[in-house]
């Protein structure tokens, strides 16, 4: 009897392991823009692009799915090159090349028929902090031009600088960074 059991047992973990399926994030279709205040006079904006990953997607039970992702810091685009120099100089990132960002989820929960909180591990600067993503599964479906499995994802957080150690000037520059994600991705071969 504890044969069976245990063989039972073996067999819905490895159904339940194998629900998942994987998806890479379409980086021409994905994007993540960030914002902040500046001084009080106006809010500024910028976004990473260039960036990989992937999503194993539980349709079933979602809350079994995982995302992960990175980005290379140097992708950083806020439409004027010497904001960009000085973001990756000393005062913020002393970044080098080959730096990334990455996040890598801890945990699902599902809050609505297309809706979770996706909590992770975001590393930046070399230091990593749990957010939540607060995240909406837009869509579900076969791509019309590509004709396989797609998906896209909305997704919004709010990080503080300083708890990364890039929060200079703060609090004149707002501490606080409002991020937006967007993102596809394709079912993967």
């Amino acid at each position: 009897m504890k044969t069976f059991a245990l063989a039972a047992g073996l067999a819905l973990a490895a159904s339940t392991a194998f629900a998942a399926e994987k998806y890479t994030l379409d980086a021409s279709h994905s994007q993540v823009i960030f914002n902040y205040n500046h001084l009080g006079f106006s809010t500024t904006y910028g976004m990473f692009s260039g960036f990989e990953g992937e999503i194993m997607f539980d349709e079933a039970e979602p809350a079994n799915s995982s995302v992960t992702v990175s980005m290379p810091l140097q992708s950083m685009f806020t439409g004027w090159e010497a904001r960009e120099e000085h973001f990756m100089a000393d005062d913020f990132f002393g970044a080098q090349e080959g730096d990334m960002v990455t996040f890598t989820s801890t945990g699902i929960e599902v809050t609505g028929d297309n809706t979770a909180l996706i909590t992770g591990d975001l590393t930046m600067n070399d230091i990593t902090q749990s957010v939540v993503l607060d995240a909406v599964l837009n869509k579900a479906a076969e791509h019309p031009m590509r004709n396989k499995a797609w998906l896209g994802f909305d997704a919004t957080t709010t990080l503080k600088r300083s708890d990364f150690g890039v929060g200079a000037f703060a609090p004149a520059v707002s501490d606080e960074i409002e991020v937006a994600i967007s993102i596809e991705a394709e079912k993967a071969e």
